[in-house]
């Protein structure tokens, strides 16, 4: 089999569905054109500001893909390829994608706020406070498993350092000039877009930022607590907006290179159902986490996306079309491990630097087709992974803090604020970050994430069954990431006091109790809701 021939499936698959399941949802919520979002009703200048669909798309699409949609899918490849690949292209259309719409959508209709104040109005006030510890919780888990990446990414290699460090520059720059110097988006664009490509060659010809991990680390806890607190269009949706062409640079590139290469897939379609991971089922949907449906994403989605939300017709592009991009992106991480043998990737999984180095090197493979010296191609590749990893941490950082404020808004209001939200958030995330146990924590965040989909979906079902709507787009969703991901919790449980690691067996106990709380709450309120649409209350 051909990486090519299950590419344009895909790809053919996925337009499908954004032209007609799209459209179903659009048709569902009744997406309105002319109604004004939080981004106009409520402009503040720091988190709510408005962005034209393209930049949305692209601050959305950057956070969202971060490490996971690539070493999720090589990491699950240990199945065989053809598993991976049903589930990465269902699992984007009927659950992530359809996740991520109503994540945004359901948050631009309640001013903003996060999937738990979702919860809270249609569920519950006590599932809203269970569902913000959990999301608090698993989004704390997310900056330390980054910044663990972020800092290793940085030390291995000074040049991907040095870049990243120029683009942040160059996205201040650019946001200056979009809203304070009001300069065209074009023009910023391609101004930031050459200047993104000349920081690439200064970090590759004359790197200097050489500091080791422990170094990089405390940087990066400087960093994201900065990043969190300035106004969205001083760094952070500027430096996404950026970002987010080294992705399309990264997908173009690699789609035409396998076009010219047409590499064959030679790893077994099928392996095992049970793995040096564990069975298929769970683990398989687990672990290619963001690849097919992330908790994460409607974080995002209802975290800072919907505070720029421009129109409600964006909804589609920004929160359905994001996913089945990362689909495709997804796809081409399994093709760079399924061009290997078993014994290629695990040569390639201990000499090239895990799963990261797996993709780096396939994409320089593909971009070779094109004329790009391979070596070349394989840097190129590191450091549009390094952005990302990147920027999906600053953005878990900021989502932490606006779980904390919502958390403390009510009963201790003098520390509900943007500052005291990010440095608890900082301290909890960072402490987990200096023990440098990624691996030990990435099972763990994995679940978290997948659990926090289905809490999400759980939201969304309430609010569809809340306008009498016919909610079985989200509702089979929930329950199937709900049976996996609790199963996944339980197994991670005994796995990790079985090992002695005592703190990451305790936390997964805390998760699946919180998780509990919420999906009983849940299940209440949709019985009571099917009791009143059985007797004609509901509207």
């Amino acid at each position: 089999m051909s990486l090519l021939t299950i590419l344009i499936l895909a790809i053919i698959l996925y337009i499908i569905a954004y032209r007609i399941y799209g459209s179903f949802l659009d048709k569902l919520v009744e997406i309105d054109d002319k109604a004004k979002t939080p981004a106009h009703t409520m402009t503040d200048g720091v988190d709510y500001v408005p962005a034209k669909a393209p930049v949305l798309l692209g601050h959305h699409f950057a956070s969202i893909a971060g490490a996971g949609p690539i070493t999720g899918p090589i990491a699950a490849v240990v199945f065989g390829w053809l598993p991976c690949f049903i589930w990465i292209v269902l699992g984007c259309i009927f659950v992530g994608g359809v996740h991520d719409y109503f994540g945004l959508i359901t948050s631009a209709r309640h001013k903003g706020k996060s999937v738990g104040e979702i919860i809270g109005q249609y569920v519950g006030k006590k599932a809203r406070t269970w569902f913000l510890l959990f999301a608090w919780l698993a989004l704390v888990l997310v900056v330390a498993v980054f910044t663990i990446l972020t800092a290793q990414a940085f030390a291995a290699n000074a040049s991907v350092a040095t870049a990243g460090f120029l683009m942040l520059l160059i996205a201040m720059a650019m946001g200056f000039a979009l809203y304070r110097a009001n300069m065209s988006l074009p023009l910023v664009t391609v101004i930031g877009v050459i200047l993104l490509f000349v920081s690439i060659w200064i970090g590759l010809n004359s790197p200097f930022l050489f500091f080791n991990q422990v170094t990089w680390t405390w940087i990066l806890i400087a960093y994201i607590f900065l990043a969190s607190t300035l106004p969205v269009w001083m760094l952070l949706q500027p430096r996404d907006y950026l970002s987010s062409f080294l992705l399309y640079v990264a997908l173009i590139g690699g789609i035409l290179g396998i076009l010219v290469v047409r590499p064959t897939l030679v790893y077994p379609a099928y392996t095992s159902f049970k793995t040096g991971v564990g069975f298929l089922f769970p683990m398989l949907f687990v672990t290619i986490a963001c690849g097919a449906v992330s908790g994460f994403h409607s974080m995002v989605a209802s975290g800072t996306t919907a505070k720029q939300l421009d129109n409600e017709k964006d909804t589609r592009l920004v929160g359905y079309g994001a996913m089945l991009l990362e689909g495709v992106l997804a796809v081409i991480a399994l093709g760079t491990a399924a061009i290997l043998t078993q014994e290629g990737m695990k040569t390639g999984l201990a000499e090239w630097g895990g799963a990261v180095g797996i993709f780096a090197h396939g994409l320089g493979k593909f971009l070779a087709g094109l004329g790009v010296p391979e070596q070349t191609g394989v840097v190129f590749g590191s450091l549009t992974i390094s952005a990302f990893l990147i920027t999906s941490l600053d953005t878990a950082t900021r989502l932490g803090r606006y779980c904390f404020e919502e958390l403390t808004a009510e009963k201790m209001p003098s520390i509900s604020n943007r500052y005291m939200g990010t440095i608890i958030t900082v301290i909890a995330g960072g402490a987990l970050a200096l023990t440098g146990q990624w691996a030990a924590i990435w099972p763990i965040f994995g679940s978290s994430n997948q659990l926090l989909a289905g809490l999400s979906l759980m939201g969304a079902t309430a609010y569809l069954a809340h306008l009498g709507k016919n909610f079985k787009v989200t509702y089979y969703p929930m329950a199937f990431m709900m049976i996996v991901t609790i199963v996944a919790l339980i197994n991670l449980v005994f796995t990790n006091f079985g090992r002695g690691n005592v703190l990451l067996g305790t936390v997964s106990i805390l998760l699946l109790i919180l998780a509990s709380f919420v999906v009983y709450s849940g299940f209440q309120a949709l019985g009571k809701f099917k009791e009143k649409v059985s007797t004609g209350e509901a509207k």
